[in-house]
């Protein structure tokens, strides 16, 4: 009895002995042929494996590298080598659909350091190791990304400061070909750039929010504190064009704040064209402030304003403004401009930006006929603003002192005009820095020597420094000029007292031409 007792509890153990050792051998085979069957992987798995890892790793890597280690743990398999940390400005895309680094560039170039889609698709290739085409389900590592917003500071400049610049359009200055243009200017003497936030169709060239700006997709200059930083790198003066109260967009898009027409009582025209809003319309005027102010945020170092006017060709009785309709009001158009300048200085210099004015050239005559039409008494204008830019192209004073051909006559009119305007604006501590013919209109004589006789005369006629304007931004003429400009000084560049004040916050006070090809209004 005690024998075939002692034989069962040894069967029992024998059974239960085999039972384990059972269920340990296939427990370690599970394991090893899980091991076994993730190493032979095929390389395109793995790499797939790899790059979705990668791209899930910019969103959520710490809590999926966490999980991971978590589980590996529990398995008892050792940890799998962390993923390796994105080089800083790097992140990853994973690709939907055959993608090229072009398409990659253009997407990101807004908040990228690169200027260029090209220099960008060259630095997306370098981070990818020659590779600028990706296939659905590969990584692609996009460099170069930056903290946004950027901020730039405007820079201090004395006002008297001899500024060399060109115009460029909100199209051009944005384009590889207009960045080419700045870079050429600056190797060629020149030291700044004007350049359109907002021009007279209404369009303005940067991302905006207002209810009275025209709705666009896509904005030339994209980042603007980027791109002022960019002209910042080269050392150049960075004035922000603004056309102001002839505005296509306001007259045809909301009419109630254009001119109106006494006869029609509708938007008025000139001369057929609907393009003026009204100047003493003070939600136009606001808009403009606010916009001027937005600009100046983003680093610009001076804000000009064009079209700082009333309309001045047209049915002059026919048109009626805001300041009109009170009839006990005596105020006339110059007081309305005064005004309005008044405000914006006020609210623009104490952001340390410089303020610039564009007028008629014509305007140093003081004709009562040109003052009751634009409302430009340069004398009252000059009290509110650091600089005046009269714009005297040779080719514009039709009839003029009794030349058939002004245009051919730049030297006379050039001097003339700054001579005026040096008087009329005598101790009102204003700038005079004039807009200059770049362009061919009505001139059989356009050439490097046009410009430097416009140079030299308005050097010798207290002209401090020059813009040059051509509207198709061709500028071949002034850059064959350019070397004798800097190889003479003496002659064609102004040299500014030693002491001067810088364009910090200041106090408010201080001690008509036709329309063609090339032409400019202010």
């Amino acid at each position: 009895m005690a024998s075939k007792r002692f034989r069962t509890i040894s069967t029992a153990a024998a059974v239960a002995v085999a039972v384990i050792f059972a269920i340990f051998f296939f427990t370690r085979h599970s394991e090893l042929f899980s091991q076994t069957h993730v190493s032979a992987a095929p390389p395109a798995a793995q790499s797939a494996q790899s790059n979705g890892a990668q791209n899930s790793a910019i969103q959520n890597g710490a809590s999926q590298n966490g999980a991971s280690q978590n589980n590996s743990a529990q398995s008892g398999i050792p940890a799998a080598p962390a993923a390796q940390p994105l080089p800083p400005g790097t992140i990853a895309f994973e690709a939907k659909a055959v993608t090229s680094a072009q398409f990659l560039a253009r997407q990101h170039l807004t908040e990228s350091q690169y200027m260029t889609v090209a220099e960008y698709v060259e630095a997306i290739g370098k981070a990818n190791n020659g590779k600028t085409t990706f296939k659905k389900g590969e990584t692609a590592l996009i460099p170069g990304i930056e903290p946004q917003p950027v901020v730039e500071k405007t820079r201090p400049y004395a006002k008297e400061t001899e500024i060399r610049a060109i115009y460029l359009t909100g199209t051009s200055a944005g384009s590889a070909k207009g960045l080419q243009l700045v870079r050429h200017w600056h190797e060629a003497g020149g030291n700044a750039v004007v350049f359109d936030i907002k021009d007279s169709d209404g369009t303005i060239n940067v991302p905006f929010s207002h209810p009275l700006a025209r709705k666009i997709k896509n904005f030339p200059i994209s980042n603007l504190p980027k791109y002022v930083r960019y002209l910042h790198s080269l050392d150049l003066h960075v004035i922000a064009r603004q056309a102001l109260f002839r505005d296509d967009n306001i007259a045809k898009n909301h009419g109630t704040l254009a001119v109106q027409s006494r006869s029609l009582h509708q938007p008025w025209r000139e001369n057929g064209k609907l393009v003026w809003s009204d100047t003493s319309n003070k939600e136009v005027q606001d808009y403009n402030i606010a916009l001027a102010k937005y600009v100046a945020t983003s680093g610009v170092d001076e804000i000009q304003f064009d079209y700082v006017r009333f309309p001045a060709e047209g049915n002059q009785a026919d048109a009626q403004f805001a300041f009109q309709k009170d009839p006990k009001s005596k105020m006339q158009r110059d007081e309305v401009i005064a005004n309005f300048l008044d405000r914006a200085y006020t609210e623009l210099h104490p952001m340390g930006v410089l303020l610039s004015l564009d007028v008629f050239g014509v305007m140093a005559w003081q004709r009562n006929v040109d003052l009751r039409h634009t409302g430009q008494d340069v004398v009252k204008m000059a009290k509110h603003c650091d600089v005046m830019s009269p714009m005297i192209y040779p080719s514009h004073f039709f009839g003029m002192d009794g030349y058939a051909h002004p245009g051919d006559a730049p030297e006379h009119f050039i001097s003339i005009s700054m001579e005026r305007f040096a008087k009329v604006t005598a101790g009102t501590g204003v700038v005079l820095r004039p807009w200059l013919q770049a362009f061919r209109w009505r001139t059989k004589t356009y050439s490097p020597e046009y410009i430097l006789a416009q140079v030299g005369a308005s050097k010798q006629h207290s002209g401090d420094g020059f813009l040059l304007w051509n509207a198709a931004n061709d500028y071949s003429k002034p850059f064959a000029a350019m070397p004798i400009i800097m190889k003479n000084p003496k002659q064609y560049l102004y040299t500014p007292p030693t002491a001067v004040a810088q364009n910090a916050p200041a106090q408010n006070s201080k001690p008509v031409e036709a329309a063609a090809g090339g032409v400019h209004h202010p």
